[in-house]
């Protein structure tokens, strides 16, 4: 099966801390992978360093075969990898089809639009239209970012991460902060994306978890504790004893 995600050996040093602890990780296409592992695991670090963010101290990551461990942010994104992030990055005063015709344009490199009318890239509004109906925003497209409720702004995240056509998506913590009431629409909006996008899903919440991941890997001080199937995990107890605990880890 072909790898669209590698890392080789990655570690991320900050001063005498190691956060990425010799990381060896391949993601093949059409995954629904899952990252989950205790409070100060290296997480977010370690997706910090696939998308750009953070250059490693040492190692290597590939994107569909290329080796962009040392390519910027805007770079990985127009090769292929976009992510969301814990804390939504979104602008409160645009409404969400601006936003997510704005992040077209960026795919598109269609800088001349900008001082165009808003609207005058029919083909472009068209498409932004289309991609929110499909992530349940098809009522809000004209309302202010800022007044929507949390669960469509985290929607909203997805929606403009997916404008950039990715063949890997990260997200990371899509729902943190998100009522229980509104955390199954974003699980069933994620789980019906196509499997051309392939998926990697940072989470604290086990249930979502095991919900959506066909395979997971456990980070422990930065360093890969152990990598299977769900099911794999859910039954290991050398997952329970460092993290999940036997209640929560129940559900497989």
């Amino acid at each position: 099966m072909t790898t669209v995600l590698e890392t080789r050996a990655l570690c991320k040093k900050f001063g005498g801390i190691t956060a990425t602890d010799n990381v060896t990780f391949k993601l093949p296409a059409g995954a629904r992978h899952a990252l989950i592992g205790p409070n100060g695991a290296g997480k977010t670090t370690f997706v910090n360093q696939l998308s750009g963010v953070l250059l490693p101290t040492s190692g290597s990551i590939f994107l569909n075969g290329q080796d962009v461990t040392e390519w910027t942010v805007r770079a990985r994104s127009r090769a292929g990898l976009a992510r969301t992030f814990q804390i939504n990055q979104l602008f409160a005063d645009l409404t969400p089809l601006q936003s997510i015709v704005i992040a077209i344009n960026e795919r598109e490199n269609a800088a001349r639009s900008w001082f165009l009318p808003f609207g005058t890239r029919k083909d472009l509004v068209a498409e932004a239209v289309e991609l929110a109906e499909s992530l349940n925003l098809g009522d809000v497209l004209d309302e202010r970012v800022g007044s929507l409720a949390y669960g469509k702004q985290r929607l909203l995240e997805i929606a403009i991460a997916l404008a950039a056509k990715p063949t890997v998506l990260l997200l990371d913590e899509p729902a943190a902060g998100v009522p229980e009431s509104e955390r199954d629409q974003i699980l069933n909006v994620v789980a019906a994306l196509p499997a051309s996008v392939s998926l990697v899903l940072i989470e604290h919440d086990m249930d979502l978890v095991f919900r959506f991941a066909k395979t997971i890997s456990v980070l422990v001080n930065g360093a890969l504790f152990v990598e299977g199937t769900a099911e794999e995990i859910a039954k290991d107890p050398r997952v329970r004893q460092v993290y999940l605990g036997e209640e929560e880890i129940s559900h497989g």
